[in-house]
């Protein structure tokens, strides 16, 4: 095995949370999106384990990734960069993208348009698939010896969905 930046875990994981990023961009709503993940079976969305790991933290790995892989990563959006400059953090502020209360996301439903309230098999898609496209990566530049290691980083190291092999 050789070093890479991220790993395969903060490697897969990036895009992945960035992808989301995009989609807050295109006013899709985080809960929806959140809920695309879960019905793939991951543990939780992209958007909630975002504020679970420090929107700070986030965005420091996103730079350094994107710093190592420039255009092969979505850039990080500008609002993001203010959130954590305002102290919004995530749970371990109270606030990032969600509310938190004794530990948890309010989860309570917004206002918003049917359109985009709804997880849909494109969401799925546009979540999971960058980080398939990372894992075949990390396989070709020998990074990861095989697939059944691979399918374990992602499992037990980012909670992929197991029943679904891992990647």
């Amino acid at each position: 095995m050789k070093s890479s930046p991220g790993f395969v875990v903060n490697r897969a994981l990036t895009p992945y949370m960035l992808e989301a990023m995009v989609m807050l961009d295109e006013k899709i709503d985080k809960l929806a999106i959140d809920a695309a993940a879960e019905k793939f079976g991951m543990p939780m969305g992209p958007i909630e384990l975002a504020d679970q790991v420090g929107l700070d933290i986030c965005l420091a790995v996103g730079d350094m990734l994107r710093s190592k892989f420039g255009d092969l990563l979505p850039p990080t959006p500008a609002w993001l960069r203010d959130k954590v400059a305002n102290g919004e953090l995530g749970r371990k502020t109270g606030k990032g993208f969600y509310t938190w209360k004794d530990g948890k996301a309010d989860k309570t439903p917004a206002a918003a348009s049917p359109a985009t309230s709804q997880p849909t098999e494109e969401m799925i898609d546009r979540l999971i698939l960058p980080m398939s496209n990372v894992c075949v990566a990390c396989l070709r530049e020998g990074i990861v010896d095989n697939a059944d290691m691979v399918d374990g980083a992602m499992i037990f190291g980012t909670g992929y969905a197991p029943f679904r092999g891992g990647r």
